[in-house]
């Protein structure tokens, strides 16, 4: 397991994840990949952030859609 991972996962959503994305497949693929991106940049594996959630596109789709501003899951 990996605290460091879903520790990186829950501050970058309610960091990045802004109020008016929507719920669309083109919007959470640009962010699922830029979440990936911005993890690698500060040295966390993809593997990291995969042992704690099962999909990182359903964990962003899950965050878009029940938005609430400053509050990670």
């Amino acid at each position: 397991m990996s605290t460091r991972g879903i520790n990186f996962l829950d501050q970058w959503i309610a960091n990045k994840v802004p109020e008016t994305t929507k719920a669309d497949v083109i919007s959470v693929d640009e962010l699922t990949h830029k979440l990936i991106a911005d993890a690698k940049s500060v040295g966390i594996k993809r593997g990291e952030i995969g042992e704690e959630v099962d999909s990182l596109y359903g964990r962003i789709l899950d965050a878009i859609v029940h938005y609430d501003p400053g509050v990670p899951e």
